[in-house]
């Protein structure tokens, strides 16, 4: 798949230039930071650098993840891990993917 003389249109998906992540408590209060690893994210940056610079597209990006998904959704994290820090890391998650469904409130069904 990745031979490019037997696919000679095929092109890799530049590296974004910034790290995105959240940083959140938990009910204990330990802190955590997670890189977002999902390619969604990275497609959403691509998207708000057409007509932008590149700090202006990651503050786009910045206010969708924070001031949207995180402040007025119900944000789920899909977590997984990279074989290469499984073992070592003290935390090896990284966020894969996100869930972010309107806010119902429950008890509205009855």
């Amino acid at each position: 798949m990745f031979d490019e003389s037997k696919n000679p249109d095929f092109n890799l998906m530049p590296k974004l230039p910034f790290k995105f992540k959240y940083r959140f408590a938990d009910d204990a209060g330990k802190v955590s930071n997670m890189m977002i690893e999902d390619w969604e994210i990275g497609q959403l940056y691509w998207n708000c650098l057409k007509g932008s610079t590149p700090r202006e597209a990651a503050k786009k990006v910045r206010e969708k993840y924070l001031d949207d998904f995180a402040n007025k959704k119900d944000l789920y994290l899909f977590l997984g891990t990279t074989r290469r820090w499984h073992m070592s890391a003290p935390n090896p998650y990284v966020i894969i993917g996100t869930f972010h469904p309107p806010i119902v409130d429950q008890l509205a069904l009855f």
